[in-house]
């Protein structure tokens, strides 16, 4: 049997091995997976710890329910958005940490479940909220948003090439009603989909949606900046990402400390940044587990040291 088919379709996770490899674990160390999902990740690190200890987060109820399985003196679940690391960190007085890992895709469970509106593959309600609690909606977007707004989110978070057409053309199908499902939103862009593109198209949008609902760019540079605080020198920073408006951000903050602009320098000229990379390029999934999930794909995983500034 393969690695890769050790797990159920909730718990398979990406890059399993190269991401153990990445956190150097100890067993006495002390890890945080910012991503807990379906648990897959965690329970891997779980088992190679004896004294060491593992925080996992997540503000998603069913991965909640889905932690209540790992029974062990050694774990403990955060339920809270990654951005909120260092606070919960510090209340629980676990600072600082040896490796932290942040899986930053949806999981299989959320684009599976149809009444979470994940996925383009259901019809259900146009919801993508990763905390089922949280006050906005992609029906809230589609429905309130000035069209302006929504070229903006679908040219920069799904990279649509025809977004201002886009934009039109959802305000012309939500006059006189409102979007709520996501066949009708399927019907209402039908006008402006690209003939056999229609999958790729519908990711781009779902994804743009996705991201303006959850804040999620704005989160990973909060969590990213938190990284640098709750690292100790030497600790292990592992990132896998699976767009490039991701990837961007998590490259630029490894290799500049910042996520625009040039890398800082001190008076004699010395690179001022919190991290040193560890992989020069991504590393990637390889045809094997490609092969088994395909949500593989895409990813590119990231590594870096913290330094000793």
């Amino acid at each position: 049997m393969s690695e890769y088919e050790n797990d159920s379709a909730y718990h398979r996770p990406v890059m399993l091995a190269q991401c153990l490899a990445a956190l150097d674990l100890q067993p006495g160390g002390r890890y945080v997976d910012v991503t807990f999902g379906g648990g897959g990740h965690s329970a891997r690190i779980l088992e190679k710890l004896t004294t060491g200890h593992l925080y996992s987060f997540d503000q998603d109820a069913d991965a909640e329910a889905e932690a209540q399985k790992l029974v062990s003196s050694q774990f403990t679940f955060v339920k809270a958005n990654f951005r909120e690391l260092t606070t919960e960190l510090q209340q629980l007085g676990v600072l600082p940490v040896d490796g932290l890992l942040a899986d930053l895709g949806v999981s299989s469970h959320q684009f599976d479940t149809p009444e979470r509106g994940f996925s383009t593959r259901f019809d259900g309600p146009l919801d993508m909220r990763m905390d089922p609690d949280g006050p906005l909606t992609a029906a809230d977007i589609l429905n309130d948003y000035k069209e302006a707004d929504l070229h903006r989110i679908f040219g920069m978070y799904g990279e649509v090439t025809n977004a201002r057409t886009l934009a039109q053309t959802i305000g012309a199908a939500r006059r006189g009603r409102r979007l709520e499902s996501i066949a009708e939103l399927k019907q209402g862009i039908l006008p402006c989909t690209p003939r056999g593109k229609e999958n790729k198209y519908l990711a781009q949008v779902f994804q743009a949606l996705r991201i303006e609902v959850n804040q999620e760019m704005q989160a990973l540079q909060e969590m990213l900046l938190q990284t640098a605080e709750v690292l100790r020198p030497g600790g292990r920073l592992v990132v896998l990402s699976y767009h490039s408006l991701e990837d961007r951000l998590v490259k630029n903050f490894i290799g500049k400390g910042k996520f625009f602009g040039s890398v800082e320098k001190d008076f004699f000229g010395n690179e001022s940044k919190p991290f040193e990379a560890v992989n020069r390029r991504p590393e990637e999934a390889d045809p094997a587990e490609i092969a088994l999930n395909s949500r593989a794909r895409s990813a590119k995983l990231r590594v870096a040291i913290r330094t000793n500034d």
